[in-house]
């Protein structure tokens, strides 16, 4: 079918195109708000500022599309394949984008605000300045979990996001936005999210190995037996942040703000606290086996039961600290 035929056929109301043959199709610009397209043939199609708004496109073909600035706001696109689609300055809010093959796509400003991408397939996707907000990307039986494995996020808006168990494995979140975003179980292994805004973010049981969180902001975050093993967390903000049981060993935290955290029982050994600022800080049965806190400042900090045997403490600020046999420094 060509696009003059169907333009003529949805002007007389007709919307029922499922599984037509559209491949490589010249739909600039054209209304079609409501039209069904499930399981239509629209690959290497032209749909650029097109208004498809509700559109059903369940299990359509829209590999190698050109679809930027095209409004797909509350649209079905269950299943869809729009790998390596153009989707740039796109409009997806409230979209149903469950296990669609995103692979590669270009969603470069894209909104996606409150879109449903569990399972969603984002690996090697340009989301860079797109807004995630509210979207949902969560676990479910563990089988049923986004992939953004190798995804540029950079300066993403994902604040209040469902990331729950996804896979950010090496991801690149540079400045992005994750205020109060859900990232329990998520895998951020190697992610970096330098300069990155996690302020409240829930990351209990996050996988942060070996990632680099330089300049983040972790303020109020919670980050309970969180693996932060080799992370580093030079000048990060984890002002108030939650810590127990999380895992830290050998992680860079020079000049990190720790003031007030709570690190019980929290793994720090071999990391590097050298002039980091851990005033009021909770570490009771810390473990700092051989940890570097050189000029680190512990002002009122309390360490009762914490492991510090082996720790460097060449001019540490221990003033009104509860050390570990409960006693208080001078």
């Amino acid at each position: 079918m060509n696009a003059q035929e169907l333009l003529n056929r949805y002007a007389r109301s007709e919307t029922n195109f499922s599984g037509t043959n559209l491949n490589g199709v010249d739909l600039t610009g054209a209304d079609l708000i409501g039209i069904d397209l499930s399981k239509a043939d629209l690959r290497n199609s032209v749909l650029a500022l097109a208004y498809l708004n509700r559109a059903n496109l369940t299990q359509a073909a829209l590999c190698h599309a050109i679809l930027s600035g095209i409004n797909l706001s509350q649209a079905t696109l269950v299943r869809a394949n729009l790998k390596d689609a153009d989707l740039h300055g796109a409009n997806l809010q409230g979209a149903d984008l469950r296990s669609a093959d995103l692979t590669l796509a270009d969603l470069l400003d894209a909104n996606l605000m409150d879109s449903d991408l569990r399972n969603a397939d984002l690996s090697g996707a340009n989301l860079t300045g797109a807004c995630l907000r509210g979207a949902n990307l969560r676990e479910e039986n563990r089988h049923y979990t986004a992939n953004l494995r190798g995804a540029n996020l950079r300066n993403c808006d994902l604040r209040g996001a469902n990331l729950t168990g996804a896979d950010l494995a090496k991801v690149d979140l540079r400045g992005a936005d994750l205020s109060e975003a859900m990232l329990r179980n998520a895998d951020l292994s190697g992610a970096d999210l330098s300069g990155a805004t996690l302020r409240g973010a829930y990351l209990t049981d996050a996988n942060l190995r070996r990632a680099m969180l330089r300049g983040t902001n972790l303020r109020n975050a919670r980050l309970e037996r969180t693996d932060l093993s080799e992370a580093d967390l030079a000048t990060a903000n984890l002002t108030d942040a939650i810590l127990p049981d999380a895992k830290l060993t050998k992680a860079n935290l020079v000049r990190a703000m720790l003031e007030m955290t709570q690190l019980n029982r929290t793994d720090l050994s071999r990391a590097n606290l050298r002039n980091a600022n851990l005033r009021s800080a909770q570490l009771i049965g810390a473990y700092l086996a051989r940890t570097d806190l050189t000029e680190a400042d512990l002002t009122d900090a309390n360490l009762v039961r914490a492991e510090l045997s082996s720790s460097n403490l060449n001019q540490t600020i221990l003033t009104g600290a509860t050390m570990p046999d409960g006693s208080i420094h001078p």
